[in-house]
């Protein structure tokens, strides 16, 4: 148990840790990685969008509104995939430094 006068000493006790890009060897190799990763993922989007448009106008032409549904709805979640590996860094930086102001 943690006893009264214990206890606002360890509330004092200050952590700063910060990212060091230099400790971990193999990082530039796992960063590079991530990027190929973020260029297959879009290349992904991309096939897929080709994909849902051509779903999108057989569904139209052929009279079949569910199929053409079907064909929208995948235009958008490719849009969206595409948008979120985009911004992807900026989303990921943005909630570091968001999570670093953070006091008690």
């Amino acid at each position: 148990m943690i006893t009264p006068l214990v206890a606002p000493k360890l509330l004092e006790a200050d952590v700063n840790i910060t990212p060091n890009t230099t400790a971990v060897p193999g990082l530039n190799t796992l960063s590079t990685l991530m990027g190929s990763v973020m260029a297959f993922g879009l290349v992904l989007a991309f096939g897929g969008l080709v994909a849902c448009a051509v779903m999108m106008a057989i569904g139209h032409h052929s009279g079949n509104p569910q199929f053409a549904s079907r064909g929208k709805s995948g235009l958008i979640w490719c849009l969206l995939a595409a948008l979120l590996i985009g911004g992807s860094n900026l989303l990921i930086n943005t909630f570091f430094h968001l999570g670093s102001t953070i006091s008690k």
